[in-house]
């Protein structure tokens, strides 16, 4: 390679390196938790989901339950499954029916006035609103989550798990709510960048190593000074997770970016009209039927209807139900449906049913028949929630996006060594010193910050959407603050894997001693969720502490290797000068000097 190409690759491969890395690592640690996002949650709640079912006649209860509380006439109600399969999330919106709608607000404005007089209560609505993911500014929705099995509604904020926490972190969506208006969601527009020029980054670094790449591959050399090892890591584990951080780039980017790729086709394909594209790219349902003011003369009952569909659709699940115009002569019900993926990989169905003359408009099987859509979107979803192989699948990507998070650092501190030298100047050596610090602070006080979370949720009295956001943002923010001011990335590197270490064998003995599930019980009662999540914590906890020894012991041997090359150091320079003055003749020559011209050697004068 020569050397024009070299410096390309390794200033574009450098440069969007370390301007993505802390957000990068974030992306990275709180994505390897979430493959195991319904594990979490279960052991978070002290359920266990053995694969307990369900009976479809449960959605007909919800709606009569709901039904007492508030006018369904004319809502559109839809029911967003979720990967687990027993809990869904419930969206109703506002009605169509103007009598129904000006009952609403009659009763909002009563609420708001009573809320008025109450000074107290008001504040507390207003906080109310700007928790978690509720409809602003439609007083007469409802937006919650329902367990099918225990039949348990919860708000979205009640009902917050650190699995939910997790998830949504590594595509920064709490970003979302800090009120930088840039017409799209803050956290997800970010998220996305940091995927695009993440893909850079992979790119220029493969093109970097790629002459060497065959005899670095199995370099490994942990005898070495730190730097050595740092770069061995770094290229070692960069080549062997390549395709899968190659792969979680492409398709972070199609999942986070797509709002913003999907601007230009909705602008000139489809007048403006971005809920059409999302509907031509089956993520939902927005189409509208007329109104018709008539009420339905037939009972529907939704449990039959799922009864005898998926009777048609055996080998399939149900992702999305929506229902249109509820309870009038116009009630239309979509269903859209996911392939099982032992029988096909990435096969979606959607029916489209007429209540009123049972009659069915469309139909698509989920077995059969699969688009050229249906196959890209099933293949990137898959790939990306690593939702087809069962556990082992789900902890090769675990491991896979932990090494991602060694190769980040590992790439901080070759960047900080190598410009930590005397011909760059002092100012610049400041700023990448604490560049560095603050994003090694960052990154690593995640680990033990994370583990004190599940500590505290599995303590807490109480745990909602507030109480994770500050426990986890609060205590991350002082550690990393403390670290920062510390200023010693050596200590901040040990102490946070000793304290994080420590405090993730602490999660399984709490959680043991909270709720009397210790590790053998789950394992005799078959609980493999909650199981799996001790074990996790386990294992981090063990491997951090046998690497947290590794280092010290290294880091002592070099210590002292370093005190004995100064003391060697001190006594050849003091032998030196009284041997110069034994053999310094009478009159003294003047020293010599070295100097070197533009462009051509040192030499001596």
């Amino acid at each position: 390679m020569n050397l024009r190409r070299y410096n390309i690759y390794f200033n574009t491969h450098t440069i969007s390196g370390i301007i993505i890395c802390a957000i990068l690592y974030v992306i990275f640690f709180a994505g390897s938790f979430s493959f195991f996002k319904n594990e979490i949650n279960a052991w978070q709640k002290n359920e266990s989901d053995k694969g307990g079912t369900y009976r479809n006649v449960v959605f007909d209860h919800l709606l009569d339950s709901i039904g007492q509380i508030k006018e369904l006439k004319g809502r559109d109600i839809a029911f967003y499954m979720q990967h687990n399969g027993h809990a869904s999330y419930v969206n109703i919106g506002t009605s169509q029916d103007t009598i129904v709608v000006n009952k609403a607000k009659e009763l909002a404005a009563k609420k708001e006035l009573e809320a008025k007089k109450n000074k107290k209560a008001n504040v507390e609505e207003g906080k109310k609103k700007k928790r978690g993911r509720g409809r602003r500014g439609a007083e007469d929705s409802m937006y919650f989550t329902y367990d099918l099995t225990t039949k348990k509604p919860s708000d979205y904020s009640d009902g917050y798990t650190m699995g939910e926490f997790l998830y949504r972190l590594h595509f920064l969506a709490p970003l979302n709510q800090i009120g930088i208006n840039i017409g799209r969601p803050f956290g997800y527009t970010l998220a996305g960048l940091v995927s695009f020029i993440f893909l850079f980054a992979l790119i220029s670094g493969l093109m970097l190593h790629w002459d060497k790449i065959k005899s670095n591959f199995f370099v490994f050399r942990p005898g070495n000074k730190w730097k050595t090892v740092w770069t061995d890591m770094h290229t070692a584990l960069g080549v062997i997770g390549f395709p899968y951080q190659f792969m979680y780039a492409l398709t972070g980017i199609v999942l986070i970016v797509n709002s913003v790729l999907i601007i230009p086709f909705s602008k000139y394909l489809y007048d403006g009209k971005e809920d059409e594209v999302y509907a031509a790219l089956g993520y939902n349902d927005n189409t509208k039927y007329t109104y018709l003011y008539e009420p339905l003369t037939i009972t529907f009952n939704m449990g039959d209807f799922l009864d005898k569909l998926e009777k048609k659709w055996p080998n399939s699940h149900m992702n999305r139900i929506f229902i249109k115009n509820y309870g009038d002569k116009s009630m239309h019900v979509v269903a859209l449906y996911d392939a099982n993926i032992d029988k096909n990989f990435a096969g979606s169905g959607r029916l489209i049913y007429r209540v009123t003359d049972d009659k069915i408009l469309f139909e698509k099987s989920a077995a059969e028949n699969g688009s050229y859509l249906d196959y890209m979107k099933g293949f990137i979803y898959r790939l990306h929630l690593a939702d087809f192989g069962g556990y082992p699948v789900k902890i090769i990507y675990f491991v896979l996006g932990i090494m991602g998070c060694f190769v980040i650092i590992s790439g901080i501190l070759i960047w900080l060594v190598a410009r930590d030298k005397n011909n760059i100047p002092k100012r610049k050596r400041i700023f990448n010193f604490w560049a560095a610090n603050v994003f090694m602070a960052s990154c690593l006080t995640m680990f033990p910050v994370t583990a004190m979370t599940f500590i505290a949720v599995k303590l807490a009295t109480k745990v909602d959407q507030p109480f994770i956001f500050h426990v986890y943002f609060y205590s991350w923010l002082a550690l990393g603050v403390f670290y920062i001011i510390r200023r010693n990335i050596g200590k901040t590197n040990l102490e946070t894997l000793l304290l994080g270490s420590i405090l993730s064998l602490a999660v399984p003995i709490v959680n043991g001693i909270k709720t009397r599930n210790w590790i053998w019980e789950t394992y005799r009662s078959g609980a493999k969720d909650i199981l799996l999540v001790d074990l996790l914590w386990l294992c981090l906890g063990i491997i951090g502490l046998l690497i947290f020894k590794k280092m010290l012991h290294a880091a002592k041997k070099e210590s002292k290797k370093n005190k004995k090359v100064a003391r060697g150091d001190a006594k050849d320079s003091i032998d030196a000068e009284t041997e110069k003055r034994e053999n310094a003749p009478e009159r003294s020559l003047p020293p010599k000097r070295a100097f070197s011209l533009k462009n051509k050697p040192a030499t001596e004068i």
